[in-house]
């Protein structure tokens, strides 16, 4: 199952969590992502503020991906999930009232991303393998 658990929603919200997307040229698109968050236990949520690449590629039908890591304790998660944009509704006043709090510029937009995929990263023989089957 695709659920968050309490140690992934920790480490997203203590760590800079990265995010991929891929262009229509095949080619990859990487990038932090600060105002990257839990929405719910099945979803993320971030403000985009440039309306670059990552956007283009979303618009374009790329999938995204996220990876959070723990360095000193070698552990972390990657999340591969269908992003959604939104302009208005309740993602989006999200997004403003984050970006208000944080002291962040207006976002563009918010992104769902709707988890369809979980992998561990920590070190070790489980490095990889899939979680939420």
């Amino acid at each position: 199952m695709n659920k968050l658990t309490d140690a992934m929603k920790q480490m997203l919200a203590k760590q800079l969590p990265i995010q991929a997307t891929v262009g229509a040229d095949g080619l990859p698109d990487i990038g932090p992502k600060r105002s990257l968050r839990v929405y719910d236990d099945h979803t993320l949520i971030y403000n985009e503020n440039t309306g670059g690449q990552t956007l283009t590629n979303i618009r374009n039908g790329s999938k995204i991906a996220v990876a959070v890591i723990d360095r000193e304790a070698l552990d972390g998660f990657r999340f591969i999930g269908e992003p959604e944009i939104f302009t208005s509704g309740e993602p989006y006043q999200n997004a403003l009232e984050f970006a208000r709090n944080n002291g962040m510029k207006e976002p563009k937009c918010a992104v769902l991303i709707h988890i369809g995929m979980i992998y561990t990263l920590k070190s070790g023989p489980t490095a990889g393998a899939r979680m939420d089957q």
